[in-house]
């Protein structure tokens, strides 16, 4: 997961108006319409689509298009309102949200949701849940899906395919094209997670919500929130009040630190909801454990409570593993914690347990694990808890590289075989604290300097020797905060990587190939500017002029 020593560092009359704009105040003319370079290439998005077929002539968002949405369906009206919210800023354009059920090529922006729906068909663990289809003609586009999860990520289709300007918060010059043609989409993996450290600095609730937003146009569906750790602990629990009010009081470096309430954590996973990601929390543990020694003395095998740690090292706490006190801690902290998350998982750490003894650990994570059981959540443990014995259904997340010795890898691939799952984050390829080059200014290097293709240029399905594919559930993009404290710095440290990351969990083997991601790549930097993002302009990518 981390390193060996150091971490140093998303109307028709007499239809039904569910929500449309006020009419805006007088104000400036519209701005003059752009020199129209035409639609963008229907298969530029990232993720790469399953099947593209262009065809036809493109859709032009006027000032009379509206959303229409399915009579009843609340879902479907929701997802709209959300489309209508990304249009209307830069547009200029009232863009309703109209309940009417149309025809089939009715005109506008038409969303349908489940039975009927033509939703993308695929193969991959999410095809019937995640899968969409996006039909363009002269007259309307139309998307189409099972679930919501599906039509959410159709939207973000539409959204690359419109100029990048669409991001705009200010009024910007037309047109509003979309390329001709019809979209089939559907995940190769059903779990696409991204890891957030908010331990080793506190991030606030709003910049979780930005990073929510940067996920969801990309059609990740985890959010991985690392909420403890020797440096800081980031979850209120009230039967363990001392947990954050002292856990929680510092951070790497001695900042303040901070936590989330209940409230906090529960709007976070409200907000990741909207955007159709399911938050999966983690609690570190034998190890990683100094704030919570630090905060009840009880949690030590000599009963003296430790000191805050805001220093970047790593491997030299553990809970005392003899001591009920440490199950009665595990019993109130899972089970809150399992009460304010509606997901399946839990995450349970198990990573770098140096200060544990290999017996201790394998003792530790038996009793464990059946109290997240008991608790109606399934396990995820960093991929060391292939050394004691993995619960039925628990799933390994695998963060090694090319230093990580042939005997561990083995225990890995043993596991997968005898039926545990892997979620896989190597760290010279999927880190994003992980330098670009030696000149980065953030991040850390003990995996090695990650460079865009370098994150992008590998095979999830058979990425470690004696995996078989099936058992791979998916890719997830950590991404460590020993070095970065502000948005920008995450965000100069995930783009461009996360999107790539992004494409290996969703699109088919088929569609991998490094030139023609490379040049759909550049095409996102518009956005990425227009949204705000800031990111690391690589050599390896040739970025448009700005």
């Amino acid at each position: 997961m981390r390193r060996a020593s150091l971490r140093c560092l998303i109307a028709a009359g007499g239809a039904l108006l569910l929500a449309a704009a006020p009419l805006s105040a007088p104000g400036p003319a519209a701005p003059a319409r752009a020199a129209d370079p035409g639609p963008a290439p229907l298969g530029r998005v990232v993720p790469a689509p399953a099947s593209v077929r262009p065809g036809g002539d493109p859709y032009e968002i006027t000032a009379r298009t509206a959303v229409r949405v399915p009579p009843g369906n609340r879902e479907a009206a929701r997802i709209g309102r959300y489309l209508a919210g990304l249009l209307r800023p830069s547009t200029g354009y009232r863009v309703p949200v109209v309940a009417d059920p149309g025809e089939e090529d009715g005109p506008g922006i038409r969303l349908v949701l489940g039975e009927g729906s033509r939703e993308g068909a695929g193969e991959g663990e999410g095809a019937a849940a995640e899968g969409y289809r996006l039909a363009v003609t002269a007259r309307s586009v139309t998307i189409s899906a099972r679930e919501g999860a599906g039509l959410f990520h159709g939207v973000q289709t539409l959204r690359q395919l419109l100029p990048a300007r669409v991001e705009s918060t200010v009024r910007q010059a037309g047109p509003w094209t979309v390329a001709g043609g019809v979209i089939t989409d559907a995940p190769r993996y059903g779990y696409r997670g991204a890891m957030l450290d908010v331990a080793r600095h506190f991030f606030s609730v709003g910049q979780v919500k930005r990073y929510v937003d940067q996920l969801a146009l990309y059609k990740y569906n985890v959010l991985h929130l690392h909420l403890s750790d020797d440096q800081g602990w980031r979850i209120a629990i009230g039967s363990r009040p001392r947990l954050a009010a002292h856990g929680g009081s510092t951070q790497v470096g001695g900042g303040p630190g901070g936590f989330y309430s209940k409230a906090d954590y529960r709007e976070i996973v409200r907000y990741a909801a909207s955007r159709y990601l399911t938050v999966v929390p983690e609690i570190d543990m034998p190890g990683h454990t100094n704030a919570a020694l630090a905060s009840y003395a009880e949690l030590n095998c000599d009963g003296v409570a430790r000191p805050l740690y805001t220093g970047t090292e790593v491997g030299f706490s553990s809970l005392c593993v003899a001591k009920p006190e440490t199950y009665d801690f595990v019993e109130d902290v899972i089970g809150e914690l399992a009460e304010l998350t509606p997901g399946p998982y839990l995450h349970i750490g198990g990573d770098e347990a140096h200060a544990t003894p290999a017996a201790d650990y394998a003792a530790f994570m038996e009793r464990v694990q059946p109290v997240v059981a008991r608790h109606g959540k399934t396990v995820i443990g960093w991929h060391q808890l292939a050394g004691a014995r993995p619960a039925p259904g628990a799933l390994l997340q695998y963060w090694g590289y090319g230093g990580t010795g042939a005997a561990e890898r083995a225990r890995v691939a043993a596991a997968a075989r005898a039926g545990s799952r892997l979620i896989l984050s190597p760290a010279d390829r999927a880190y994003l604290d992980m330098k670009y080059t030696k000149d980065t200014p953030l991040g850390l290097r003990w995996a090695g300097l990650v460079e865009v293709r370098q994150s992008y240029d590998w095979d999830p399905g058979g990425y470690l020797a004696g995996v078989p594919a099936e058992a791979v559930a998916g890719v997830e993009a950590p991404l460590w905060t020993e070095t970065l404290t502000t948005s920008a710095q995450l965000e100069y440290m995930a783009f461009p990587r996360l999107p790539g990351i992004a494409e290996l969990g969703w699109s088919p083997p088929a569609t991998h190939d490094w030139p023609s991601y490379r040049e759909r790549l550049a095409a996102q930097a518009p956005r990425w500017d227009a949204l705000g993002i800031a990111y690391y302009r690589s050599p390896q990518v040739q970025w448009p002029t700005r």
